[in-house]
């Protein structure tokens, strides 16, 4: 047995959003908790990093809303504990056609969930919002929660509290062996650290990590290219004018979003949610950055719909997406090993959600109740993961 001050109560692999909010909570409940991170801090190869995300109630799932409600309280409390501004309340306007359903579904959730919001007509969009151009009679929704988190500096108050928590936080070192047992075995390029407990929150390195432990989930990895649009007019999408972040449906498969300007001056934030499969140990090569069929669209969505917009982007940045078939979380322990707990396939929008994540992946490592039903995320929602797979 590990002498006691060897051992840890958890032991958490990524230091993304998702892991760190797992570290806050462990070491909010005074756990032993190490966290540890393969890059040196901070970095930009995975999927928490860069300046802003959207945060929102609007969504087709009331589990997600739900969730949401408690996600604003403790986004709050990292802010006042952390004495920096993290969030700024913009409004987020959803636009698409009367009859989309996607449209209808969140009108519905956010009416049951008594979120405040507004239904406002194509007439109304273009008194409130002259310089977005309507070129098919859209209507929107404003769902007056949604806003902007600084996310980077989210990111930094989150492991900064975690340290003061008496969390220990390890960065520069890659796990390369994890040996499942009563206690876990952890591996690194550096040294070796044993625990009772291991969450896995690894984003794109995820089934890296799980194929020596017999299972393989059904990630997706993607590199999305985030870019960003010079304003004719600075200020003209600015949050000085009050211009909400956006949601875009039913142009293209998937949906377009924006961001008022603000992390860079004069330039706004469009992109398209979606990508191209990448390797996470790729993701920066010349040849990776090839295929910018996204960047076309959202060119031609730009010059359609934003008249005081340059249509070309003016910076681009690339993300990681770690993605779901149906686009849920996974929030789950190992089928074979009940000490290993599993956050994966945030899907473009975890971020947002993370407190909350946190909170449930602290919880199934310490064997607690969650506080959540976990249907929606459970590992046995896909059928082709039998026991072949263990």
């Amino acid at each position: 047995m590990a002498a006691q001050k060897d051992l840890w109560d958890a032991i958490v692999i990524g230091a993304g959003i998702q892991g760190c909010f797992t570290a806050y909570h462990l070491a909010k409940h005074r756990k032993r908790v190490l966290l540890l991170e393969q890059f040196f801090l901070p970095h930009s190869r995975g999927s928490s990093h860069g300046q802003s995300r959207i945060i929102r109630k609007a969504y087709l799932e009331d589990f997600y809303t739900q969730m949401m409600h408690e996600c604003y309280q403790i986004w709050a409390q990292l802010e006042h504990e952390a004495g920096t501004q993290l969030h700024r309340q913009t409004g987020l306007l959803l636009l698409g056609m009367k009859e989309n359903q996607e449209l209808k579904t969140i009108q519905a959730s956010l009416s049951r969930q008594r979120v405040e919001h507004q239904c406002l007509s194509s007439e109304e969009l273009k008194q409130r919002f002259p310089n977005i151009r309507l070129t098919r009679g859209e209507v929107g929704l404003l769902d007056n929660s949604g806003g902007v988190l600084y996310a980077y500096k989210a990111l930094r108050a989150l492991q900064d509290a975690v340290r003061q928590l008496g969390g220990i936080v390890h960065d520069g070192e890659k796990v390369v062996e994890i040996n499942p047992g009563l206690l876990v075995k952890v591996k690194t390029t550096t040294r070796s650290y044993q625990a009772k407990s291991l969450v896995i929150t690894a984003g794109p390195w995820t089934n890296q990590l799980l194929r020596p432990l017999g299972i393989e989930l059904p990630l997706q990895t993607l590199r999305i290219n985030v870019c960003y649009w010079r304003e004719r007019v600075p200020g003209s999408y600015g949050v000085s004018q009050a211009f909400p972040c956006f949601l875009w449906l039913g142009l293209y498969p998937h949906h377009l979003y924006g961001l008022p300007a603000g992390e860079y001056p004069g330039l706004m934030k469009v992109s398209y949610h979606h990508g191209n499969h990448a390797d996470p140990e790729e993701r920066d090569c010349p040849t990776a950055r090839a295929d910018i069929r996204d960047v076309q669209i959202v060119s031609s969505f730009v010059r359609d719909h934003f008249p005081d917009l340059k249509p070309e982007p003016a910076v681009m940045e690339s993300c990681m997406y770690t993605n779901t078939p149906d686009e849920h979380f996974i929030l789950d322990r190992h089928p074979k090993y009940d000490n290993i707990v599993i956050g994966a396939g945030f899907s473009g929008h975890g971020f947002k959600l993370a407190p909350v994540v946190g909170k449930i992946l602290y919880e199934l490592s310490m064997k607690l109740t969650p506080s959540y039903d976990l249907a929606p995320f459970r590992i046995s929602r896909f059928p082709s993961l039998g026991k072949a797979h263990l």
